[in-house]
């Protein structure tokens, strides 16, 4: 076991204070950012895990605003079904932070335009998002409204800070993954998977759901991104002492 500010830390578990230390050190890859991506598929906690690393990067870097709660993290990603419970993390959450944001999070999600665009949404992200920020420039993107089937206003700036968290499936793929200071991937059971993307994204939404879980299987076979990242994160254990502050590691 490890000591850390938070008590003994079994095997096993690690921090995202430690891990946000870990980015920190490393180089930025691209341009003068770190690119950090959490992929995985549908359902296994990428969402959550982002969040969490978010604040500690907050924390780790003296930007975070004293009344943050450091610990917060949504249950899933975007509600795409009509009736889908409300996120916190999705687009009403978080309208207005990301400019202000010292270590925005972008989620590829949001840069899809619809179902059907579930890995061809690559080259949008790489002209309004990656290219930038490759050039030291502030990047800017449009959310898609699942419900309204449509690219929303208004424009929303990702500044080139020292670190960009990426997430949502394919954020690690092989073509970027020269420039990635981390790639990190969340796994879980298949059942416990689909059971938190139905109760996001509502039963009515099964056969698109179905699709989309054959895509993902495709496509990380043929990427391999398990192999290539750095880190493989269990979505679904959470840690018995502060699960918010402590994920279990792995890989």
């Amino acid at each position: 076991m490890r000591a850390g500010s938070l008590g003994p830390v079994p095997e096993g578990v690690e921090t995202y204070a430690e891990l946000a230390g870990r980015i920190l050190r490393r180089p930025a890859r691209l341009g003068r950012t770190r690119l950090v991506a959490v992929d995985g598929p549908s359902g296994a906690g990428k969402t959550s895990f982002a969040a969490r690393l978010a604040a500690a990067l907050r924390v780790a870097t003296g930007t975070a605003p004293d009344d943050a709660d450091l610990t917060a993290g949504s249950a899933g990603t975007i509600g795409r079904g009509p009736a889908g419970p409300a996120d916190p993390a999705g687009p009403a959450g978080r309208a207005g932070r990301d400019e202000a944001d010292p270590v925005p999070v972008v989620h590829t999600d949001d840069l899809l335009d619809g179902w059907a665009d579930q890995f061809t949404f690559w080259p949008r992200l790489e002209e309004w998002v990656l290219a930038p920020l490759r050039a030291g420039r502030p990047g800017r993107y449009r959310r898609y409204d699942w419900h309204a089937g449509r690219f929303a206003d208004p424009w929303i700036v990702v500044p080139p800070a020292p670190v960009v968290i990426l997430e949502g499936v394919s954020s690690a793929r092989a073509v970027v993954a020269a420039e990635l200071t981390l790639a990190v991937y969340v796994t879980a059971p298949v059942r416990l998977r689909r059971d938190r993307a139905l109760a996001r994204d509502g039963a009515d939404l099964l056969p698109q759901l179905r699709r989309w879980w054959q895509g993902e299987r495709r496509h990380f076979a043929a990427d391999r991104t398990v192999a290539r990242a750095d880190v493989v994160v269990d979505g679904a254990a959470a840690p018995s002492h502060d699960p918010a502050g402590r994920f279990r590691r792995l890989r």
